[in-house]
């Protein structure tokens, strides 16, 4: 019964404009082509649907065969290929006798257009008794004087033998064949004859290429291309020949060809291991990577280099300057695929060219005209910096350069280069003071605040010596400019305009404010670079007028100001450790940062002063500095000077530790040591062992050798996808089986007639809301009483938006009050799951895609589970999301936690996902508290927000022994 719902089919045309067989009869009894012409193609889409239309197959034996336009006879082939040929025995239907006649007045035609696309429909033909009778017109055609009628000739014998009965029909066609291709002049008709011999004639072919080895050259590259499919066939049918072929496909690579160049480039590392042999296909991709225009052959050429990394990554070590030539190509895709590869070959040997390349590239983005310079640059800053990591001797010769793109306006790449500079800071000690004194020369020029932040903190830790600290210090005070920020009079006077509501807030130009999720999940303002023209303030215009840490303060970033602060502590505890400066200079430098302190304090209390008010936050960090400076909090100054450094140390090193262990992942293979038992079952020991037990050793072996095991698996998680979608009480009863393959759903719909009468044209009607689409419509069915019938249905899925199916099942009954019935169908929803993988992104990016995502979904906690640590696994399996929070950061009793997850669907969007979570204090003796909290997702379309949030809310509910747990 499957059978007939999965008959073959060459074309697939949708029509979602239906006509009656009448109307289709009327226009193609007329007289006017172009009314056929549209009767034909409607005709032609019905069947398509599943619809017979037996009654039309007269009319078109006696108004359309004698038509002479092309168009009607070329629908008419189409026709005859869509209609049912046979009965349900198999047996050829008499009529198709009629057709039969005019085939053979097609392939005798005078017009050589006629004879080809009839050949070409003979190619799709398989009932033999159709195509006895036409053999001797075929064989004619393979002499006609146009090649198109010849090469189609050879491509319906090609198809012809294919058949059981092929032989017998054409029991002379390998010969017949290779004498037609030893006197064939036409490319294209050689083409088809070398693949016909190919197919059927193996000998012949290779005997033939053979012969004309000294020609190849001069083929062409249709001819070419055939001769490398003869070559891959020649040897999976007999490896021994392997070395035969190999000096062959050697001289193919020199052909002018990309599209052989290529193929003999595969053929080549699929037939050969040999150093030299994937060295040439190397080269040869390379060649192909730097001499092609098209990126989409570009991105195909670095797949196959990415393969060849994997298996023979010493020979491809050698080819990394080659590959790195890509780099010149304007696709962002192509450079990062082209980066990954080169950092994957990088070696103590090559260290040195691929740093001095990446360099280069780098200087080339400062170019006003480059395109996408500011994305382009943040790749390789981060190539360059995973260089660094894995070769720490480079690391000298690239951080200055890169640090001088610290002041960059894209503030991505800016960042990349500061956070490269800090974990260089922490691995490598003898490069600190020569950053130092960098940082102090560039540190004007950042503007951006988060990067200004990062600098601050590197000062702050690792200025040592009392020179360092002192450079430092006159470091901030240029920056911060003259204090106070406001005078008497100009906070008198901000304060009135506020009053007045002539001055609401400085307006920012060049950035705006955002809120940021913080590591921990807490929120924070976070705010660009901004320009600020308000009457009376002092320092005048922010941006690039005034000092960065002056304008930024002006701007109402006081988190920025926190963070100063907190640097002069650092920066004065050490000093004072130090003991090398008198207890006068010392109380003056407390002094002029208290005075800091104060400004900001006063700067973000006075209304209308600063573009935003001071935050509750920014406050209590900036007092609690101000009393560390004031010696009244002496008890934190291990916190100031160890912690911070031990925690970014621990950091750095689980960072380096799970990139060695995700590495060491992918690079393991499976491998059978020099000294492993090899087991032969029919050698075994078998004394001691009973009948039952010898007889499940050989079925397991047996299971393991045919794969049984693997489909028996694949059996049982199809039978968990089953949903029913009628009652038992239902006279007729369906349930569907989905089955999701990324960009298509496949939908087997079993449907059992609980009736005692023939259910007719039983048809499955379907329905789709949201990104899904119905590819066909399901054909009609008889269905007998107690009979089974499975209907599957096709449907293309576009995007991860909420979809839907919903459909009914119709059908008419046989007795004398037969009416049409119809049984509603319950909705089936599509899991977000099965579009969505975990997947990994740096810190920084999900940050920028957290600020940027205007969808997000909060869901409130409500779970019966206790312990947050459990909660967070719980939601980790059940979204099927990874944890970008390190896991040292998820250790310990605590009763709160806040932890990011990132995924991906498999059309390229990004899930994004906050858990922060707390335990509350029990109301009673044997209450141990409950979660609460709330879980963020954002995502940039409604759809996955929205799934994400229903799915997380259905299965916050923990099974009672977990929860118990």
């Amino acid at each position: 019964m499957a059978n007939s719902v999965e008959r073959s089919c060459t074309m697939l045309v949708y029509n979602d404009k239906q006509a009656s067989a009448t109307e289709i009869k009327e226009a193609l009894e007329g007289n006017d082509p172009v009314a056929k012409q549209a009767a034909m193609k409607k005709a032609v889409s019905l069947l398509l649907a599943g619809e017979q239309l037996p009654q039309l197959f007269i009319t078109i034996v006696r108004y359309v065969l004698p038509s002479e336009d092309h168009t009607v006879q070329k629908l008419l082939l189409l026709y005859l290929e869509a209609i049912e040929k046979t009965d349900a025995s198999g047996k050829l239907l008499p009529e198709m006798i009629l057709i039969c006649q005019n085939l053979r007045n097609n392939l005798q035609h005078p017009n050589e257009y006629i004879r080809g696309v009839t050949l070409r429909f003979l190619c799709r033909i398989k009932e033999e008794e159709i195509l006895e009778p036409l053999v001797p017109s075929i064989l004619a055609n393979l002499e006609h004087r146009h090649s198109y009628v010849r090469r189609n000739a050879v491509m319906a014998i090609n198809s012809i033998y294919k058949l059981p009965k092929g032989e017998l029909l054409l029991a002379d066609a390998p010969e017949t064949v290779e004498r037609l291709l030893r006197q064939e002049q036409d490319l294209s008709t050689r083409r088809n004859c070398l693949a016909m011999l190919t197919n059927h004639s193996i000998d012949r072919a290779i005997r033939y290429m053979l012969d004309s080895a000294d020609q190849m050259a001069n083929w062409g590259d249709l001819l070419q291309l055939s001769a490398l499919d003869l070559i891959r066939k020649a040897c999976r049918s007999n490896p021994a020949e392997k070395g035969k072929f190999i000096k062959t496909i050697l001289a193919l690579l020199a052909s002018p060809s990309p599209a052989v160049m290529y193929e003999c480039a595969v053929t080549l590392t699929s037939l050969s291991s040999a150093p030299s042999a994937v060295r040439a296909a190397a080269n040869c991709f390379c060649s192909l990577l730097s001499s092609h225009s098209d990126n989409n052959v570009k991105l195909i050429v670095l797949d196959r280099l990415q393969e060849l990394k994997e298996k023979h990554r010493e020979v491809m070590t050698d080819m990394v300057m080659d590959t790195l030539r890509a780099l010149s190509s304007p696709s962002p895709d192509i450079r990062k695929k082209t980066l990954d590869i080169s950092l994957d070959l990088i070696t103590s040997r090559n260290i040195d060219e691929v740093v001095s390349v990446l360099k280069k590239e780098v200087v080339k983005t400062q170019n006003k005209e480059y395109d996408k310079a500011g994305e382009y640059r943040q790749m390789l800053v981060q190539a360059i910096h995973t260089c660094a990591v894995k070769f720490p001797e480079v690391a000298g010769s690239v951080v200055h350069v890169l640090m001088d793109f610290l002041g960059d306006a894209n503030t991505a790449s800016a960042l990349d280069v500061i956070f490269f500079v800090r974990e260089i800071m922490e691995t490598n000690a003898r490069l600190r003071p020569n950053v130092l004194e960098r940082l102090h020369t560039i540190f004007y020029q950042i503007r951006a605040s988060r990067v200004v932040s990062c600098a601050l903190w590197i000062m702050g830790e690792y200025c040592a010596s009392t020179s360092e600290i002192t450079a430092a210090l006159a470091t901030l005070k240029e920056a911060l400019g003259p204090l106070p920020f406001l005078t008497e009079g100009e906070a008198e006077e901000a304060a009135a305009a506020t009053a007045a509501g002539a001055v609401a807030a400085p307006a920012p130009v060049l950035g705006s404010k955002r809120p940021a999720v913080l590591a921990d999940g807490t929120y924070a303002t976070q705010s660009a670079v901004v320009e600020v023209n308000a009457p009376g303030i002092a320092g005048g215009a922010a941006g690039g007028t005034g000092p960065n840490l002056r304008s930024l303060l002006l701007g109402g970033d006081f988190f920025l100001g926190g963070v100063i602060a907190g640097t002069y502590v650092k920066l004065l505890l050490r000093l004072a450790a130090l003991r090398e400066v008198s207890a006068a200079q010392l109380n003056a430098r407390y002094a002029e940062a208290m005075a800091f302190v104060v400004a900001a304090l006063r700067l973000g209390e006075t209304p209308g002063a600063a573009a935003t008010p001071l935050d509750a936050d920014s406050r209590d960090r900036m007092m609690l500095c101000l009393r560390v400076l004031a010696g009244q909090d002496t008890y934190s100054n291990s916190v100031w000077l160890e912690d911070c450094r031990h925690a970014f140390a621990g950091l750095t090193a689980e960072k380096a530790n799970e990139a060695s262990a995700n590495s060491a992942r992918s690079e393991a293979r499976l491998a059978v040591q020099p000294d492993d038992l090899i087991d032969f079952s029919v050698l075994k020991h078998r004394k001691g062992l009973s009948a039952l037990e010898v007889e499940d050793q050989v079925t397991s072996d047996l299971a393991r050798a045919t794969g049984y095991a693997e489909a028996v698996a694949a059996a049982s998680s199809r039978l968990n996808r089953v949903l029913q979608l009628t009652g038992l009480s239902d006279p007729v009863y369906a349930e569907a089986v989905v089955t999701v393959h990324q960009y298509d759903i496949v939908l087997d719909v079993t449907v059992t007639n609980r009736t005692t009468e023939t259910l007719q044209a039983l048809c499955l009607e379907l329905a789709t809301m949201g990104d899904l689409k119905l590819v066909e419509r399901p054909q009609n069915y008889n269905l007998a009483p107690g009979d089974t019938k499975v209907i599957r249905a096709n449907i293309k899925v576009s995007s991860t938006e909420t979809g839907v199916i919903f459909g009914n099942l119709v059908y008419e009954g046989t007795g004398a009050a037969a009416e049409r019935a119809v049984v509603v169908l319950a909705d089936i929803h599509i899991d977000i799951m099965d579009y969505i993988s975990p997947a990994a992104c740096a810190d920084v990016q999900f940050r920028n895609m957290w600020a940027e995502f205007e969808w997000e979904n909060k869901v409130a906690i409500a779970t019966t589970f206790t312990d947050v640590a459990a909660f967070l696994a719980h939601i980790i399996a059940t979204t099927n999301m990874k944890c970008l929070t390190p896991t040292s950061a998820l250790e310990g009793e605590c009763g709160y936690l806040a932890a990011n997850l990132y995924a991906k669907s498999v059309f390229g969007e990004d899930a994004l996902v906050n858990v922060s979570v707390e335990k509350t204090a029990g109301t009673g003796p044997g209450d141990n508290g409950r979660l609460a909290g709330y879980i963020r997702i954002r995502s940039k379309t409604q759809g996955i927000a929205l799934s994400l949030g229903d799915k997380i809310t259905l299965m916050q509910k923990a099974p009672p022994a977990t929860a118990a747990a």
